[in-house]
C-alpha cells in the first residue's frame, strides 16, 4: 500500500505503519482508521480497495510530507529573521528548548569526546 509516494509495511498493523508517513502520529493515525470505519489491528494487506481510498482521502486532507516540512522550515527561517533568542539557537544548531549544553546536546553538538585526560601518549612497545 502506497500513500503520497510513501510505501505503508504490509506487515505491521494499520496505526503503526501509518505512522511512518512524516506528519502522521499514533493519535492522528487511529482517528483516520475511525473516521474510515476500519479496526485498529488490520493489516495493509486485508484491506478492499474501497478502505484505501478512504484512509488515502483522509491523509491527503491533512498538511503531511513535504508541505508539512516546507511550513516548519519557513517558521524556522521566520524565527533566524527577526533575530530572535529560538532563531539564533537554530542557526547555531544548539539545543532550542532550554536545554543545558554542558554535559548534554551530544546529538546536536556532536558525539566528539571532550573530555580532560592526563595528556600522556602511550609509549610504543619495542
Amino acid at each position: 500500500m502506497r500513500i503520497l509516494g510513501i510505501t505503508i509495511p504490509e506487515n505491521k498493523r494499520l496505526e503503526i505503519g501509518l505512522t511512518s508517513i512524516y506528519g502522521v502520529g499514533r493519535v492522528s493515525a487511529k482517528k483516520m482508521l475511525t473516521i474510515s470505519n476500519v479496526p485498529f489491528g488490520a493489516k495493509p494487506k486485508d484491506l478492499s480497495p474501497e478502505e484505501e481510498t478512504l484512509i488515502r482521502k483522509e491523509i491527503e486532507s491533512m498538511k503531511v510530507e513535504g508541505d508539512l516540512k516546507r511550513t516548519v522550515a519557513g517558521y524556522i527561517k521566520r524565527l533566524k529573521d527577526i533575530k530572535s533568542y529560538r532563531g539564533t539557537r537554530h542557526a547555531r544548531r544548539m539545543p532550542t528548548r532550554g536545554q543545558r549544553t554542558k554535559t548534554n546536546s551530544r546529538t546536536v553538538r556532536g558525539n566528539v569526546r571532550k573530555t580532560m585526560g592526563s595528556g600522556k601518549r602511550k609509549t610504543e612497545k619495542t
